[in-house]
C-alpha cells in the first residue's frame, strides 16, 4: 500500500502529472502576459500542451559524435524536478512529514536541471553548444552563492531548522520570515537568483537564440527537446513555491498560496519584459557583487535578530 501511495505521489500528485499540467498553464500565462505587454493578443491556453505534443511526435536526431549522455541529460533534469515537486508538495500539504535535511536535498536537486543542460550540451559535440554550456557553468557558479546565503536567513530565523516543514510551521505561528528586514533582503536576492535558475531574461545568455541559436539545445529535437522544455515549465511552478515555503508561508489556505504564487510569477514576468539580456561577465559581476553583498548583510541582520 505504501509503495502504491509513493508511486501516486511521484507520478500523479503532487509529482509529475500535476506539475507538468500546471507548469504548462504557468508557461501559457507567462506568454499571455508578455504578449499583452507587447500589445499582442498572445497564444490560446492550450498552446503549451500543443507545443509539447507536437515535439513528442517529431523525430529525435542524434548528431554525429554525440555521446550516450546526450539522451540521458533531459531525463535526468526531468526526474530531479519531479522529485523536488514531490518533496515540496507533500511537505506543504503536511509539514509534519518533513525529514531532517530535506531542505539541503532540495537545494542539491534544484542544481541538477542546470547540470543536465551542461551535460547534454557537452555530449552534442557542437561548437555553439560549447559556448552555451560555458556560459551556463559560469552562471551556475555565480548565482548559487547568493542563493544559498539567502536561504540561510530562514534557517537562522527558525533557530537552525533544516527541515522545510519546521520552517513552514514556524512562520504559521510567528509570522512570515520576509516581514523582517533580513527576510525581505534575502527574499529579494532569492527571487533574482530564481530568475537565473529558470534561465529567463535577463539571464538567458546560455541559450541566447539571437546569438548562439539556443546554445546547449541546438542539436536537440523531438521528445528530448520536449523534456527539457517540460523541465523548465515544471521549475516555473516549484521554484516560486519553494521560496513561498521558506519566506512567505503562514497559512494553509489554498487560495492564499495561489495568490502568493501568482504574485511571484508576475514579478518573474515583469523582470523578464523590462530588462535586456546581460552578458555573462555582467551577470557574474552582478551576482558576486551586489547580490552576494546584500545576501551577506541579510545573514548578519538575521544573526542579530533583525
Amino acid at each position: 500500500m505504501n509503495l502504491i501511495l509513493i508511486l501516486f505521489n511521484f507520478l500523479i500528485f503532487p509529482g509529475f502529472l500535476f506539475t507538468a499540467v500546471t507548469g504548462m498553464l504557468a508557461s501559457w500565462l507567462d506568454r499571455k502576459v508578455t504578449a499583452r505587454i507587447q500589445w499582442r493578443k498572445g497564444p490560446p491556453w492550450y498552446q503549451s500542451f500543443a507545443d509539447f505534443v507536437k515535439l513528442l511526435g517529431k523525430e529525435t536526431i542524434l548528431p554525429q559524435g554525440a555521446k550516450w549522455t546526450f539522451l540521458l541529460a533531459p531525463l535526468l533534469g526531468l526526474a530531479s524536478i519531479t522529485v523536488v515537486a514531490t518533496l515540496i508538495g507533500l511537505t506543504m500539504i503536511n509539514p509534519k512529514i518533513s525529514f531532517l535535511g530535506d531542505l539541503i536535498v532540495v537545494i542539491y536537486l534544484l542544481i541538477i536541471p542546470s547540470l543536465a543542460v551542461i551535460m547534454g550540451g557537452a555530449a552534442s559535440a557542437n561548437p555553439l553548444a560549447s559556448v552555451g554550456i560555458s556560459r551556463e557553468i559560469k552562471l551556475v557558479l555565480s548565482y548559487e552563492l547568493p542563493f544559498i546565503l539567502a536561504i540561510l536567513v530562514p534557517i537562522i530565523k527558525t533557530g537552525g531548522a533544516i527541515k522545510i516543514g519546521e520552517i513552514i510551521r514556524y512562520q504559521i505561528s510567528q509570522g512570515s520570515v520576509w516581514f523582517s528586514l533580513s527576510g525581505s533582503l534575502a527574499l529579494f536576492v532569492a527571487i533574482i537568483c530564481m530568475q537565473a535558475k529558470l534561465g529567463i531574461v535577463p539571464f538567458d545568455m546560455a541559450e541566447a537564440d539571437q546569438e548562439i541559436m539556443a546554445g546547449p539545445f541546438i542539436e536537440y529535437s523531438g521528445p528530448s527537446l520536449a523534456m527539457f522544455k517540460l523541465t523548465r515549465w515544471m521549475m516555473l511552478i516549484w521554484l516560486p513555491l519553494f521560496l513561498i515555503g521558506l519566506f512567505w508561508s503562514f497559512s494553509y489556505n489554498i487560495f492564499w498560496i495561489i495568490l502568493k504564487y501568482v504574485a511571484l510569477l508576475v514579478i518573474i514576468i515583469l523582470i523578464k519584459n523590462t530588462n535586456p539580456r546581460l552578458r555573462i561577465d555582467q551577470a557574474m559581476r552582478f551576482f558576486w557583487g551586489p547580490m552576494t553583498l546584500i545576501a551577506i548583510i541579510a545573514v548578519v541582520l538575521a544573526l542579530f535578530g533583525k
